[in-house]
């Protein structure tokens, strides 16, 4: 065999030496095989090189543009919302009602919700709950005679005018949310007059589904404005997408 050869040695005076083995490393031609092999793994890393080059291409100029689409996504899809903050201002321009307002206090707007013309204005139809609170501070008299004057009623309603309902010169109001509450101070002697102060605050809210283009408002009775509380969280109007 190749690779693998013995030397016998003979001395003539004292006979045949035994032989000692002679080994010889031969190096074994490669095969086709591992020829196979090391062409498919010289491929592997040609591949691996040109993937690391296109995604070092991709992480420096796709990137910004994707993190920019993010933030452009999570910015349209905040929830619509709005809340206002209110008092009544008789030398304001809405003598008639609660003033609103959204940038002062507690308000905000967001999502496309907005205040116009002392108006909450839909940007989208879908569902959204509407809320609102009027916080009034009375005086009752107590007159045995007339017992229903002794009574006074604090009232707090919203309106909706819709484009199906009609056009802009001539807009009528539907009733979305109407709360009435009755409250007297009656003097404990049964006199006539009592100055004791009553506060007392009237909330509405519920869910509705509005039209892209509905206009929301507040009615508050004249009579009731000059009674209505001023302060944070006293007077507020809003509306959210649901």
């Amino acid at each position: 065999m190749e690779g693998d050869c013995s030397r016998v040695t003979v001395d003539l005076e004292n006979g045949p030496v035994y032989p000692s083995p002679i080994v010889t490393l031969v190096r074994e031609k490669p095969t086709r095989q591992w020829r196979l092999c090391g062409a498919l793994l010289a491929m592997a890393l040609c591949v691996s090189a040109a993937l690391f080059i296109t995604w070092q291409k991709q992480d420096h100029t796709e990137k910004p543009d994707e993190l920019q689409h993010m933030l452009r996504q999570l910015s349209e899809n905040r929830k619509a919302a709005i809340h206002l903050e209110g008092e009544y201002n008789p030398s304001g321009a809405y003598k008639s009602s609660v003033e609103w307002t959204d940038d002062e206090g507690q308000g905000f707007s967001q999502g496309g919700l907005k205040l116009n013309n002392n108006e909450i204005v839909i940007p989208q139809t879908g569902l959204y709950f509407i809320y609102s609170q009027a916080s009034f501070h009375v005086s009752c008299k107590a007159n045995p005679k007339h017992p229903n004057e002794d009574m006074v009623h604090l009232s707090n309603t919203v309106k909706r005018w819709s484009p199906s309902y009609g056009t802009e010169d001539n807009k009528v109001y539907q009733t979305l949310l109407n709360s009435v509450r009755t409250v007297c101070k009656k003097s404990s002697n049964g006199e006539a007059a009592s100055e004791g102060k009553w506060y007392n605050a009237v909330y509405v809210g519920a869910v509705f589904s509005l039209e892209r283009g509905d206009r929301l408002r507040t009615v508050t009775e004249n009579r009731l404005l000059p009674h209505l509380e001023s302060g944070a969280g006293k007077n507020f109007f809003g509306v959210f997408a649901l």
